[in-house]
């Protein structure tokens, strides 16, 4: 069975449990609006034609509830609007330049981050709103065409081949392995990796099986170059059976002490990255295990095979191309630019070669014919000189 560290099904359905006498301070429209997109949603119908077919996730399923909750409170509180569906397309725009500059703020007083995911969202309810008001005969305009949602890089912890084992070395035994094993494997955390059983390691620690199930994409079967034998080591000192958590840790807890680690031994600066080095967290390893096997691998799709991706963009997503270096030599320069003339010198000398091994033939049997008529010559040469000493006598 597959372990959800963030419990997104059973807070989905506790809040599904929680709602029949209303939703706290929804307007009753909106309420009725939340749980029939939701619905929807969770069953998968009245999707986006642009959008991934099939139903949400829980985790995705709880994100458009907080979102959807989030923007009926707040387009009552600032137009005064009690209805999600009657908004309009100045309000909407008036709404996210808002956040985007500051002039709309958090509860705490803070500003917005990560808008795009709250446009992303708005627009992915529109669509739904449009296409259930089309089936029932209401033609809605689609007033978020123009909204942009462009994907917003968030900051994160980039650290070098060095700073890892630093990092490690200076680990307790067991977060010395974690730090190996997800700088080596990229694995998703801590989704991927709190799924892990020893039984999923193969050929004597070398290799790594992610099954199918516990995966967001797809299952992969991967080696185990830089932690075979540090895992190895730590099975044996931890004990483990095959059907045992290789990683039997709380991500809260394990955050939190990568934090107090690279504090105390990278100090406070900022990383490559923008974050700070202590701000770390056990997803920032998947980043820089993508740094580090990037100029590594000669093959993109093997790339993509070993951290279970898709699509060729999130190569650059994840790495920014942070830890790269113009390899390039005067050798493959050579081999790059003057192939060509080099592939017509050669076959320039090989004919002349060709030219000269035939004119060598033929002076050499120019050279035979040459001695046989010498030599018949001195045959002649010997029989005129007998005959003259015969007459003579």
């Amino acid at each position: 069975m597959r372990i959800d560290p963030y419990n997104h099904q059973e807070r989905y359905f506790k809040w599904k449990e929680k709602i029949n006498s209303g939703i706290s301070g929804l307007t009753e429209s909106n309420a009725i609006l939340l749980k029939k997109y939701l619905g929807d949603m969770e069953i998968g119908i009245n999707v986006s034609s642009v959008s991934q077919k099939g139903p949400r996730g829980y985790n995705r399923l709880n994100n458009l509830r907080d979102k959807v909750i989030f923007f009926s409170r707040k387009f009552k509180e600032l137009y005064n609007i009690e209805d999600l569906t009657n908004i309009t397309e100045e309000h909407l725009f008036d709404f996210f330049s808002g956040m985007e500059n500051g002039r709309i703020k958090k509860e705490d007083g803070g500003n917005y981050a990560g808008i795009d995911t709250f446009v992303r969202t708005f627009k992915a309810f529109w669509h739904w709103h449009q296409k259930v008001s089309r089936k029932s005969g209401k033609d809605v305009r689609d007033i978020t065409i123009d909204l942009c949602s462009k994907q917003e890089k968030p900051k994160w912890v980039y650290l070098t081949e060095e700073q890892v084992k630093a990092l490690a070395e200076n680990a307790k035994f067991e977060y010395k392995a974690l730090i190996y094993f997800l700088y080596d494997t990229g694995i998703r955390s801590p989704t991927e990796l709190i799924n892990v059983r020893v039984s999923d390691l193969y050929n004597d620690f070398k290799e790594l099986q992610i099954r199918e199930e516990a995966s967001k994409t797809f299952g992969r079967k991967i080696k185990l170059m830089l932690c075979s034998e540090l895992l190895k080591e730590y099975v044996k000192t931890k004990q483990l059976k095959k059907e045992d958590q290789l990683f039997d840790i709380s991500y809260v807890i394990a955050n939190k002490y990568l934090k107090r680690l690279a504090k105390r031994v990278l100090g406070e600066g900022v990383s490559e990255a923008g974050k700070k080095y202590s701000e770390i967290s056990l997803y920032d390893f998947r980043h820089c295990a993508c740094c580090y096997w990037l100029p590594r691998y000669k093959s993109e799709s093997a790339l993509k095979y070993r951290f279970g991706w898709k699509k060729s963009d999130k190569i650059h997503y994840y790495s920014e191309l942070l830890g790269m270096k113009d390899t390039i030599s005067e050798e493959d320069l050579l081999v790059d630019t003057t192939k060509t003339e080099l592939e017509q010198r050669l076959a320039k000398t090989e004919k002349e070669k060709e030219i000269m091994q035939e004119r060598m033939k033929t002076m050499e049997m120019q050279m035979a014919q040459i001695m046989e008529l010498t030599k018949q010559l001195g045959k002649e040469v010997k029989n005129e000189r007998e005959i003259i000493q015969i007459k003579n006598h």
